[in-house]
């Protein structure tokens, strides 16, 4: 549902096509930062080479999650996106069954993941950049455990979704960005302003200034 002339992918996860290749824009590339990633731009996330207001859409699937510094990819997000553009943020749930291992492993889980972001701290970051956050989706409904795959300890991923949200792993969060026009306002020149100089207005012909003359000066020269 997502519509336009280039959709931008920040950070690589899974093959190059994992996400791509269902984009329905005219255009479609992935930067990353790590150069041994089939990408087709290398460059800093905090600091991405794209011009400005040139993006219809981005997608970060969990790049917030390793860099130092999360809200600076998002400021960059929001410099790089046009007005309305969407972007379409995937996380893991601090508090789902993903978050609670990633907690008990010493390395992090998935390996690699510094930090798990809250989804209102995510949505308080998104909401002062000026964007529309509506309600998140929680996906992957299944235990952290990799010697127990195949286990079904929970039911279907579209059941687990709506009676079970909680044990969510992940949650997406699909953002608008919203620009508010700004309408020039025109002074109005019915009468011109006096201008002021050095504090004084100046006297105008139709209020003549009378000079009164110092006693003084009125007095006869001596002989």
């Amino acid at each position: 549902r997502v519509f336009g002339e280039q959709l931008l992918q920040i950070g690589a996860w899974g093959t190059r096509n994992t996400f791509l290749r269902y984009a329905r824009t005219q255009r479609r590339a992935l930067v990353d930062w790590h150069s041994g990633v089939a990408a087709d731009l290398i460059c800093d996330p905090e600091h991405l080479a794209v011009a400005s207001d040139s993006v219809d859409a981005v997608l970060l699937p969990h790049t917030l999650e390793p860099t130092p510094s999360p809200h600076a990819v998002l400021r960059e997000v929001d410099r790089i996106l046009r007005p309305d553009g969407q972007l379409i943020v995937l996380s893991f749930a601090a508090g789902g069954l993903w978050g609670l291992r990633h907690l008990i492993s010493s390395g992090g889980y998935p390996h690699g993941r510094d930090h798990a972001i809250r989804e209102g701290r995510l949505r308080d970051w998104l909401e002062l950049l000026s964007f529309d956050v509506p309600a998140a989706t929680r996906y992957c409904h299944t235990p952290p455990i990799e010697r127990f795959k195949q286990l079904r300890v929970l039911p279907r991923e579209e059941k687990a979704q709506r009676w079970l949200p909680i044990f969510g792993g992940g949650y997406m969060l699909h953002a608008q960005k919203r620009v508010l026009p700004l309408t020039p306002v025109r002074l109005w020149r019915g009468q011109p302003r006096l201008r002021v100089v050095g504090g004084l207005v100046d006297p105008t012909p139709r209020s003549p200034v009378r000079v009164i003359p110092h006693p003084a000066a009125e007095r006869p020269p001596r002989s």
